[in-house]
């Protein structure tokens, strides 16, 4: 008996093909090698070496949205030991603001503009609803180079650090050496047996419509470009930070905090972040010297001073 190869219905061809892209994404998510991350310190750095690999399970790669797979990376970064706040806060854009303590990157911008031109000055917001990336349930999607960062709150991290009960949790080290923490901080910042709270960025969307020449409508969240500062408004300042005492720091320190509202993680920094985490190229093109990408995000503040009895951390 002799079969036709145009037999198989449409209906079955497409069953077929979901069933083998599904099957494909988690033969790779079983697959991913073992976390590797390794901290050391010197008289003056902080040195992250890691591989990139999640130490939690992450979503299916790929997936609809994002058609990359996860892999190994090499990564080699400094952080200052002791770092200090510059006399403002530094912007940048489509390089990582910092690494997790589990030895993935955050980097919060997305590489996707309006009508694709990035001289048009308008910046999809991942999580804008605009655009969707593939995120999985720790804000994380994979590069084409393989690479799977943050774009938000690591949840799995978290999860495996913490377990469910809210805590002040130390998840990463920005590029300009501040620690980064989980959304959850103390309610007195310099009290740390007040209450838990999870802290409120001071952004918000702005009010009316976009100007002329831009992608026009509501400011909606959508673009990078629809979100002010409002000073005072919430808990932490511009970049997204505050002063304050934490499990690691008894004795206070400036510190960034991952929020569930924009940023997200912060758009800027408060001190000078180190030339280790310059991205040369687009986005997941590898790292290289200062200088060689562009610069952007939300503009630069006033410049931040601690309040009395605060200062860089003490390791």
């Amino acid at each position: 008996m002799r079969f036709s190869r145009l037999s198989a219905s449409p209906a079955m061809l497409i069953k077929v093909i979901s069933t083998v892209v599904v099957t494909a994404s988690l033969a790779a998510s079983s697959k991913l090698p073992p976390n590797e991350v390794k901290i050391t310190t010197d008289d003056n750095y902080r040195r992250i070496q890691a591989n990139g690999i999640p130490d939690h399970t992450p979503g299916q790669f790929p997936n609809r949205h994002n058609p990359n797979v996860i892999a190994p990376q090499s990564y080699d970064y400094k952080v200052p030991l002791h770092p200090k706040l510059a006399e403002k806060p530094v912007p940048f854009h489509m390089q990582p603001f910092g690494i997790a303590v589990n030895g993935v990157v955050f980097d919060p911008f997305a590489a996707e503009w309006w009508q694709g031109n990035p001289a048009s000055g308008w910046q999809y917001e991942p999580h804008g609803g605009a655009i969707d990336l593939g995120l999985d349930s720790s804000n994380a999607h994979v590069q084409p180079n393989g690479a799977y960062h943050y774009h938000g709150i690591p949840n799995g991290m978290i999860e495996k650090i913490a377990g469910d009960k809210p805590q002040v949790v130390l998840v990463g080290w920005a590029a300009d050496g501040f620690p980064i923490y989980g959304p959850w901080g103390y309610s007195t910042a310099q009290d740390g047996d007040s209450a838990l709270k999870k802290l409120d960025s001071s952004y918000a969307i702005k009010a009316g419509t976009r100007p002329a020449g831009s992608p026009g409508g509501k400011y909606d969240g959508a673009f990078v470009q629809d979100y002010e500062y409002i000073e005072g408004s919430g808990d932490l300042d511009a970049s997204n930070g505050r002063f304050g005492v934490t499990p690691e720091f008894p004795k206070g320190t400036y510190y960034y905090v991952l929020t569930n509202e924009y940023p997200y993680v912060p758009r800027q920094f408060a001190g000078t972040p180190d030339a280790s985490f310059a991205r040369r190229g687009p986005p997941g093109g590898g790292f290289g010297p200062p200088g060689r990408g562009r610069r952007g995000g939300p503009g630069g503040r006033p410049g931040m001073r601690p309040p009395p009895g605060f200062g860089p951390p003490p390791f």
